[in-house]
């Protein structure tokens, strides 16, 4: 702990920037995390449960279904199968269904797209806090003792060699956490997508059955 204290105290002011950027980071991560973990169901076997009650005509059993869940997945279905309780009409669905996902998607996707450019600004304050770092070592050396400078040169630069090194330390993760989680995002909205039309087409078949 003390170790880590000393790296973290020799690095300058430069080093409480990238801890900020470390924490706005991290409260974003787990933001997110906790949207995708309460926005996640089982599809297939919620779309099974749905489609049952529509082919046997009991549309107000799938309305009340739905309405029971909270995930994005519930929410985009109930719209649809409200309007379709409303209207037998294509277009009216679809429109509700498309209506829904404008406002879901958004939400899933908030705040996600700043990980990236955090961490690139976690690296550079962290290069820049080097740069400075040097420019103090070499001023220091510049009017020590010669039989010292060598010695003071190699301390200044592995000193401020230690903010690059807390940038990428901040960097790195997340960079790594916003692949895993854009890539749960993008789970999400694909089967936003495909049961979607899945229930637009489910309807278009019922009613060219009941024609």
């Amino acid at each position: 702990m003390n170790q880590l204290i000393a790296f973290f105290q020799s690095g300058g002011v430069m080093m409480y920037f990238i801890l900020f950027i470390l924490a706005l980071g991290t409260a974003i991560v787990l933001d997110r995390w906790l949207v995708i973990t309460r926005s996640a169901v089982n599809g297939p076997a919620l779309w099974n449960a749905v489609h049952g009650h529509l082919n046997s005509g009991q549309v107000e059993d799938a309305r009340a279904l739905l309405a029971s869940g909270r995930t994005p997945l519930h929410r985009v279905l109930h719209s649809g199968v409200d309007a379709m309780a409303r209207a037998m009409d294509r277009e009216d669905v679809e429109n509700a269904v498309e209506e829904s996902m404008l406002e879901i998607m958004p939400r899933l996707e908030s705040r996600l797209h700043y990980l990236p450019t955090l961490a690139n600004v976690a690296t550079l304050v962290g290069l820049l806090g080097t740069i400075m770092g040097l420019i103090d070592a070499f001023n220091a050396v510049s009017v020590a003792d010669p039989s010292q400078k060598a010695a003071l040169l190699s301390q200044g630069i592995a000193v401020a060699m230690n903010t690059t090194a807390f940038g990428l330390i901040t960097a790195i993760p997340l960079m790594l956490l916003y692949s895993a989680l854009h890539a749960r995002t993008n789970v999400l909205i694909d089967n936003l997508d495909q049961f979607s039309f899945r229930l637009i087409n489910t309807l278009s078949s019922l009613h060219r059955r009941n024609s």
